[in-house]
């Protein structure tokens, strides 16, 4: 479980105090995250933890309304108002900041687990490797959004694009990011892959294209650790009381 103690992050601020662990799941589009979200959160579950399933953009009623302006499909194929990336950044960071203030800091206080589709790290490989806005200051509003929160741990289910794409379209909830080029979803995926690199082991790059059992295995096997810590920790908390 995350420590009740305040954390410094990378930028020297200090993260929020909680007690609960929040996970992430991260991926393309069809990587199959969604479903094993789903799974993990009823696993925990079946444990005897408390667990709270979630999503971004949304999470919230405001924010679950930001999501329906967000994906909602244009019916015409050149819309005469589409949405520019900063636009997508205004709404995402809206959506956060509800999200983050009712639900997630409230429950990782109360030391739930939260289960999360897509957080910050969708943010910077969309808008950031995606389309192409400033990482440097990317990384700062979301920072400022999230009222500094991190996860504690990462899931980012990686896949080739096209097998991804092609599970999306096939699906019947098609979103406006699903109709984007395989060129945009290639830099995307790179994004994601290039932020798995990065120094500070929060991300595990998890393959996609196995079968849903051998992934659930997976995740449980990186997920122990971390709840037998937080674990241990409520049980020397017990004593000490």
């Amino acid at each position: 479980m995350a420590s009740s103690r305040s954390q410094e992050t990378s930028s020297g601020s200090k993260r929020p105090r909680r007690k609960g662990l929040f996970i992430t799941f991260e991926g393309i589009e069809g990587s199959g995250k969604s479903t094993q979200s789903r799974a993990l959160a009823q696993h925990l579950r079946s444990e005897g933890f408390r667990v709270i399933e979630t999503r971004e953009p949304g999470g919230t009623p405001v924010a679950e309304h930001i999501r329906k302006v967000f994906l909602q499909p244009t019916r015409k194929r050149h819309s005469v108002d589409p949405l520019v990336p900063e636009c997508e950044v205004a709404l995402i960071l809206a959506a956060r900041s509800q999200h983050v203030a009712n639900l997630l800091l409230p429950a990782l206080q109360q030391g739930a687990i939260i289960v999360c589709d897509r957080f910050s790290d969708s943010t910077l490989a969309y808008q950031g490797f995606g389309r192409g806005l400033p990482l440097r200051e990317l990384r700062s509003l979301t920072r400022w959004a999230a009222k500094g929160l991190t996860p504690d741990v990462t899931f980012l289910f990686d896949l080739p694009v096209s097998q991804g794409l092609r599970r999306r379209l096939n699906s019947t909830d098609v979103n406006r990011l699903d109709h984007e080029t395989a060129a945009f979803h290639q830099r995307v995926r790179k994004g994601f892959l290039s932020l798995a690199t990065q120094p500070l082991r929060r991300i595990h790059t998890i393959n996609a294209g196995r079968s849903a059992q051998a992934i659930a295995r997976q995740l449980i096997t990186l997920l122990n650790p971390l709840l037998e810590e937080g674990l241990k920790t409520r049980r020397l908390a017990v004593k000490r009381a």
